[in-house]
């Protein structure tokens, strides 16, 4: 089983062993992270799941997609390591923040 960090709003940090072929919104979701609304369930229509993802352990994603990087564009909070949730497929090891809410 892959291994997930992640880090919340408070900066606490926790490693969950989620299933493969998950994403990083299912995984967080499914593991009682309340602070990640994700309020479209994954269709890439809302930015609810604005992850930061740590670049020393983002291994090979896949490239953000147009729709997701408009997405993106709406949030107050973005950064160069920001990413949707619901975009993201769970890597082991991977390391990600909630970012704070819009």
């Amino acid at each position: 089983m892959p291994k997930l960090v992640v880090v919340d709003r408070a900066g606490e940090e926790k490693t969950i062993e989620v299933d493969s072929g998950l994403t990083v919104m299912e995984a967080i979701r499914d593991n009682g992270f309340d602070e990640l609304l994700a309020l479209c369930g994954g269709c890439c229509s809302c930015a609810t799941c604005h992850v930061y993802v740590d670049p020393d352990t983002a291994g090979a994603l896949p490239a953000m997609s147009e729709d997701e990087n408009d997405l993106l564009d709406s949030s107050d909070h973005r950064t160069p390591a920001s990413r949707l949730s619901c975009q993201v497929p769970v890597q082991d090891g991977l390391k990600v923040t909630i970012a704070p809410e819009d």
